[in-house]
Parts: structure tokens; C-alpha cells; sequence
């Protein structure tokens, strides 16, 4: 991991963990009220729910990132790249644009000269350049199956032994353990106060 890289994922550990007085189960909810495009702080219990399978990860803005980060550091983004090309691309609501955005991902990940080429056998990637003579929304999906297939096997299994994601994990449950004793103190004292009141 070059210097930058770390230096990146240590500042953007640092934002998503918790505020002080921000309680694990309210973290989640809060979060929706921020703007889409500013990721959400995360509790514990959302961090291993990661864990849980890739889907539930990709489904997690947040994880997404986190993820992204991990293979950016290994110089392996260009699957994960490719993977949320593919999910913008079906959500693409005007059919005259399908064939510019078609050909785009075709040439930054699949064509054989891809500056981000993923790793495609060679009849997904014949499959996939004869779906570029008229592009579809699907058009992609056979190759986002296989490159989703090669992620779960591979990369996302590194990503949960990784510093970065353990860290995560060890990091939100050492802030919630805190603010949890802070409540049991409080409640503690609030018991005492109200027997002394008596």
C-alpha cells in the first residue's frame, strides 16, 4: 500500500466512525438525513453486517467505499469499477444515451487496448462486444455476473481479514462499548440520586 493510499483510508476511518454522544442504534437513522452523496457515519452492528455476504456489503454506500479504498490500495479497483459502471448503466432512463455509455464501458474495461481491463474468459468477452452492435440494458450483465463472481471468491474475502476493515470493526465497537458504560453510569447515578430522594 503506497503512503497516500493509507493516509486516505486512515483519515476516512477516522470521519466514519461514530460522534461522541451519537448512540449505535441512532447512527443508521441519522445518517438519512444527511445528503446522498455524503456517506453515513456506521454503529458496529452495521460494520460486521459486511461480513455477512458481498451483497449486503455492495448494497452499503459506506461498505462500498470502504471496499473500494481496500482494492485501490492493491491496485485491483478496476472489478469493483466496473461492477458500479454496469449498476449506473441499467439505471440509464433515455435509450439514446445507451450507446455512447454502452461503448464507453466497453472500451475502459472489456476491449482488449482497456486502459481498466477486467478479467473476462474469452466468450464473455465475445458475448459481451456482439451486445455492443445494439446495446440494451442488459446488455453487460452476463460480464457484471462473472466479474461479481471473481470478487466474492477472491477480493472480498481479503477484504475482511484486511487492517482496514478489522480496524473498522474494532474501532466502532470500542465507541459504542464507551458510550454504552457512559448511559449504565448515568442511569447508575440517577438511581442513587432517586433512592436518596426517598
Amino acid at each position: 500500500m503506497d503512503s497516500g493510499s493509507a493516509k486516505d483510508i486512515k483519515h476516512r476511518l477516522g470521519f466514519f466512525l461514530l460522534k461522541p454522544g451519537t448512540s449505535c442504534e441512532q447512527s443508521y437513522s441519522s445518517g438519512k438525513k444527511e445528503k446522498a452523496s455524503t456517506p453515513q457515519k456506521v454503529s458496529h452492528e452495521e460494520v460486521k453486517k459486511w461480513s455477512n455476504s458481498l451483497e449486503n456489503l455492495l448494497s452499503n454506500e459506506t461498505a462500498l467505499t470502504f471496499f473500494t479504498d481496500f482494492l485501490r490500495s492493491e491496485f485491483s479497483q478496476e472489478n469493483i469499477e466496473f461492477w458500479m459502471a454496469c449498476e449506473d448503466y441499467k439505471k440509464t432512463k433515455s435509450p439514446a444515451k445507451l450507446g455512447d455509455k454502452a461503448k464507453k464501458i466497453y472500451e475502459e474495461f472489456i476491449s482488449v487496448q482497456a486502459e481498466k481491463e477486467v478479467n473476462l474468459d474469452s466468450s464473455t468477452r465475445e458475448e459481451t462486444s456482439k451486445n455492443m452492435q445494439d446495446p440494451t440494458l442488459s446488455c453487460f450483465d452476463n460480464a457484471q455476473k462473472k466479474i461479481f463472481t471473481l470478487l466474492e471468491k477472491d477480493s472480498y474475502h481479503r477484504f475482511l481479514k484486511s487492517k482496514i476493515y478489522l480496524d473498522l470493526v474494532n474501532q466502532t465497537s470500542c465507541t459504542c462499548g464507551a458510550q454504552k458504560k457512559g448511559r449504565s453510569a448515568a442511569s447508575n447515578h440517577h438511581n442513587r440520586g432517586t433512592t436518596q430522594c426517598g
